[in-house]
């Protein structure tokens, strides 16, 4: 298969095995998702998904975020991890939208990356998820896959994301970042590997992550 015919069979794929796709983080508006998405960064969507609750049925919008303070937030957000920086961020970014943007998340690049707390990746979900405009978010899951398909050089995620948006069609990237990061966490994940239920890096792998596969399962295998 050449690189396109490559990229087909991967949309084709994950078509098939993801029809319809949820959106991991629980939401229910533009800013309770930015918030959920900044919680996210270095924890796990689940964990996130315990802490939301608790902290929207406290407050789920700009104008009561700031009524509490940094202690406040940080002391119920705290299981997901970098409470000290995300409760800051959070107080500091809902004082700004009400100050700057009328108490709304902007629908813009580069309005949600001056925010605190907000990085690219961060704004690409909120642009793709919240507003429907394409972005291609990419995390530890598509950075991963990305690389074990050949689509790019495993650099960093900076070149990893430009690939990707060079090579899938723009119509497909709302709905394609989130099917590989439910294929990654189910059927090709970093630990546990099972390459016999991965059949799309079973069909297109880049050689030497299969060639690198194989030869630690058999030095398992001679140890058991």
């Amino acid at each position: 298969m050449n690189k396109q015919e490559k990229v087909e069979f991967v949309i084709e794929k994950l078509n098939e095995i993801y029809p319809e796709i949820p959106i991991p983080l629980d939401h229910k508006d533009p800013y309770t998702l930015l918030i959920a998405v900044l919680l996210s960064a270095q924890s796990t969507d689940v964990r996130v998904n315990k802490i939301t609750p608790l902290l929207f049925e406290v407050a789920d919008n700009p104008h009561d975020m700031i009524k509490l303070s940094v202690e406040e937030i940080r002391e119920i957000i705290k299981p997901v991890g970098l409470s000290p920086m995300k409760s800051k961020g959070i107080h500091g970014l809902s004082k700004i939208l009400i100050e700057k943007h009328n108490g709304q998340v902007p629908v813009s690049f580069e309005a949600l990356e001056a925010l605190p707390a907000v990085g690219h990746k961060t704004a690409s979900v909120v642009m793709s998820q919240a507003f429907n405009i394409p972005a291609f978010p990419v995390d530890t899951h598509i950075h991963r896959l990305m690389y074990r398909w050949g689509f790019t050089n495993g650099k960093n995620v900076v070149q990893t994301e430009r690939d990707a948006k060079r090579l899938f069609p723009e119509d497909h990237w709302n709905k394609l970042h989130l099917q590989i990061i439910w294929y990654g966490r189910q059927y090709s994940p970093a630990r546990g590997w099972d390459l016999e239920k991965d059949i799309i890096t079973k069909t297109i792998g880049r050689k030497t992550v299969l060639n690198d596969y194989f030869k630690k399962k058999n030095i398992a295998t001679k140890r058991a």
